[in-house]
């Protein structure tokens, strides 16, 4: 009778499984590289660890072919959230998961991932807590800790090339969030890896970072990067021809201002109501200590019109710095700004490529990035604003992001 119902158990487990869109037995799951060679170049995580990565090898048609990945999570801009984070995952190789799950733009599946499931793929895992562009060194005797993340980039990047990447016909460097922010900063850095031969193209997923007054027309998230660059010694990584041209040159972190320095092209995958920038940018806990925006926060349906005249109006802020690269877009950039309550779009299945995915004419974000990719077609895509989009999902507060950012 155990017996029985035992094999009842599992068929049933096995039919459930097979309803969702990646079932368990669907996942593909990748060994860490730790990158031992970086010592040389003093390339460390926070708290001194070395690097990793993650690489499932391309076949077939795409075994010369490249996407690279930045993991996201946050930033650290003073010395005792630094300290802190350093005890985390987020800030150290030693204290992360050795197997990572591949899925949406890193997944193998033809049927979840139409373009680039036969590349090599490679996701850069992130522990410096300054998307990957600071050069500085915290020592106090005591307490030591390294913001090492251009050297980790190099590191990876040099551990990667006699691996086939010298060789690649054809490379996108992407990232979610603070990887997102990292594959603007690092775009140009990348082609000079790469043979001249090499189509060279980037995506920055949920990485557009708004230098945007909050609710209180206090501008807090310039603030923080602000400190974050001084902390971390990012000023001097970043692009040149942007620092010369403008006043502040700590903004150039800032992807607006250095969108038209970027020479490769570049898809922007956004949420004009991006969850995050919601949440820290636009109304930061500093913003509201009364917390009249809480539930707004949770489920934008619970927004008071007053709430959603500010969220349109944010919207339109974004689209106004996007203006020039979404009208005449030139270099063969691409955009899919839809209007879900959304952070990160490009890793999940159910966002990437699913029967329920959000979708702007009629295409996916995989679609989408594809076309633009390969120059099928023109991907230059903005949503209606909303609630116009019922494609969206909107499950504010269902995902990890929210507390990995904070």
């Amino acid at each position: 009778m155990e017996l029985v119902v035992t094999i009842v158990l599992l068929v049933s487990a096995m039919l459930t499984c097979a309803g969702t869109s990646v079932s368990s037995d669907d996942r593909l799951l990748v060994n860490m590289t730790v990158v031992h060679s970086t010592t040389v170049l003093g390339a460390y995580c926070l708290d001194g660890s070395l690097p990793a990565y993650h690489i499932h090898r391309g076949f077939g048609a795409g075994a010369r072919n490249w996407l690279l990945q930045f993991e996201g999570g946050g930033w650290c801009n003073d010395i005792e959230t630094c300290a802190e984070r350093a005890k985390t995952r987020r800030g150290s190789t030693r204290l992360m998961n050795k197997l990572e799950t591949f899925s949406g733009i890193l997944s193998d599946n033809p049927d979840h991932n139409p373009d680039f499931y036969n590349w090599n793929r490679v996701k850069l895992r992130y522990c410096d807590g300054g998307s990957f562009a600071g050069d500085n060194k915290f020592d106090n005797g005591t307490l030591v800790l390294f913001f090492r993340g251009q050297r980790i980039w190099k590191g990876i990047i040099e551990d990667l090339l006699p691996k086939g990447m010298r060789f690649a016909n054809k490379a996108l460097l992407s990232g979610c969030s603070a990887g997102g922010l990292a594959s603007y900063l690092h775009c140009n850095n990348f082609t000079s890896y790469l043979p001249n031969t090499t189509t060279v193209k980037c995506l920055g997923d949920a990485g557009f970072f708004m230098d945007s007054p909050d609710i209180t027309m206090n501008h807090t998230q310039r603030t923080f990067f602000q400190h974050l660059v001084t902390l971390q010694g990012i000023e001097q990584n970043l692009d040149e021809n942007c620092t010369t041209s403008i006043t502040d040159p700590k903004q150039c972190i800032f992807p607006q201002y250095l969108l038209k320095y970027i020479t490769p092209p570049v898809f922007i995958l956004n949420s004009a109501y991006d969850v995050y920038q919601f949440h820290h940018i636009l109304v930061p806990p500093s913003a509201d200590p009364r917390g009249h925006w809480n539930h707004c926060k949770l489920n934008p349906k619970e927004c008071l019109p007053n709430q959603i005249s500010v969220l349109q109006a944010f919207r339109v802020e974004m689209l106004t710095a996007l203006r020039s690269f979404v009208l005449y877009s030139r270099r063969g950039g691409g955009t899919f700004i839809n209007s879900c309550f959304a952070h990160c779009q490009s890793e999940s299945q159910d966002t990437w490529f699913a029967p329920d995915s959000p979708q702007l004419h009629n295409q996916t974000i995989a679609e989408s990035v594809g076309d633009w990719y390969f120059g099928r077609n023109v991907s230059i895509k903005v949503d209606c604003p909303y609630p116009c989009d019922t494609t969206c999902h909107n499950l504010i507060g269902a995902n990890e992001y929210q507390y990995d950012h904070v």
